[in-house]
């Protein structure tokens, strides 16, 4: 097992037209097209009879992926602001060693990658999830593999049909993958739903992390973003579901840790509610909570660390970069920062070593 130091535990790739290209080989009619507007919409469209009529509004500057029939935002990034092209989108060899490049340069040893295409994609055909999910984790995988260990990733898989989920997380575990990428509200169920089971039951037996990221699948829903989150939290606690797969590791990814506070005195109330008529809470939160039940969150630097530690958290806080976006959560410094709160006091020497290398290696089994 490869020893590493600092771990970026959240950063991301840019998918582009090679994470299809196993798609475009076998004629699948579910690859996904990268349009943009005015011109290329038309001729894209025509192109696909199986979209008549789709139409792009307000799309100025940005570029869309097209599939099964619908449209999703394929955003377009400056290198002002965000890392190079190529090593953001792992284009070749030189593109994934541009970006071990830039994690030298961050002080970074390994980078635990998320996809952004399932940021937001919600399949509605068990097939097309199937098609896409395979060619994104193989295209993946066979980039990694190029970083002698240091890059690693989560697997997305193809929940609607349980049976080729668990099929995949094993195929994915044996090719590198270190987490399973999933977000709140897949399928438009909570996390602790009977449906996800057979899934957890596997990733249960072959010691590989939850990563329950932000995103949303439903339309309309971009704006949602901590939410889906810590109502995973809460339903993973109240559901018992650690006790219920007794290795299985849980992480709340890229929501920052504010909402812990929240979170534990809702399930409190809960708790409260449910002694006042009489009845039992089937979870308990009168314990060492996190450790106990395999709890780990990114954290961000603009979260009251102190505060956070006073929930008994000090082994299970991690934290990432969001490496090649741009949304709220994207800090390529925030690892720097966690080295700041040790040198102001705030934190120890240990406890910072603990949030950039060992807690995530523990969560990764890195």
């Amino acid at each position: 097992m490869a020893t590493f130091g600092v771990i970026d535990a959240d950063t991301h790739v840019d998918e582009n037209e090679a994470t299809w290209q196993i798609l475009e080989e076998k004629g699948s009619k579910f690859v996904p097209v990268s349009i943009s507007p005015d011109a290329q919409v038309g001729s894209a469209v025509a192109d696909r009879p199986e979209a008549p009529g789709v139409r792009i509004a307000g799309a100025l500057g940005n570029r869309w992926w097209l599939v099964e029939n619908r449209l999703q935002p394929r955003i377009i990034r400056d290198e002002i602001h965000h890392p190079l092209r190529e090593h953001r989108e792992l284009d070749d060899a030189a593109g994934v060693a541009g970006r071990l490049k830039d994690m030298d340069k961050m002080g970074v040893d390994a980078q635990v990658i998320f996809p952004t295409f399932f940021i937001r994609y919600g399949a509605q055909d068990a097939d097309a999830e199937a098609e896409l999910t395979g060619a994104y984790n193989r295209w993946l995988a066979d980039r990694c593999a190029m970083s002698n260990g240091r890059l690693r990733w989560a697997a997305v898989l193809p929940l609607l049909d349980p049976d080729k989920a668990v099929a995949e997380l094993r195929w994915a575990k044996e090719n590198g993958a270190c987490a399973i990428f999933k977000r709140g509200f897949d399928l438009d169920k909570p996390v602790s739903d009977k449906h996800f089971f057979p899934v957890y039951e596997e990733a249960d037996s072959l010691n590989m992390p939850l990563c329950i990221h932000t995103g949303h699948p439903l339309p309309g829903r971009e704006w949602d973003r901590g939410f889906p989150v810590m109502a995973a939290f809460m339903a993973v606690v109240s559901s018992r579901l650690p006790s219920k797969f007794p290795n299985l590791r849980f992480g709340f990814i890229e929501a920052g840790g504010a909402w812990i506070s929240y979170a534990l005195s809702n399930l409190g109330m809960v708790q409260r509610s449910l002694a006042l008529h009489d009845r039992s809470a089937t979870f308990d939160l009168q314990r060492d909570l996190f450790k106990e039940d395999r709890l780990y969150v990114t954290i961000d630097p603009m979260d009251q660390i102190e505060h956070l530690l006073d929930f008994g958290t000090e082994d299970n806080l991690i934290i990432g970069t969001d490496y090649c976006h741009s949304d709220p959560s994207a800090n390529l410094a925030a690892l720097d920062e966690v080295k700041k709160w040790a040198s102001e006091g705030r934190i120890s020497d240990a406890v910072a070593r603990k949030i950039l290398e060992t807690n995530a290696k523990e969560f990764y089994n890195l």
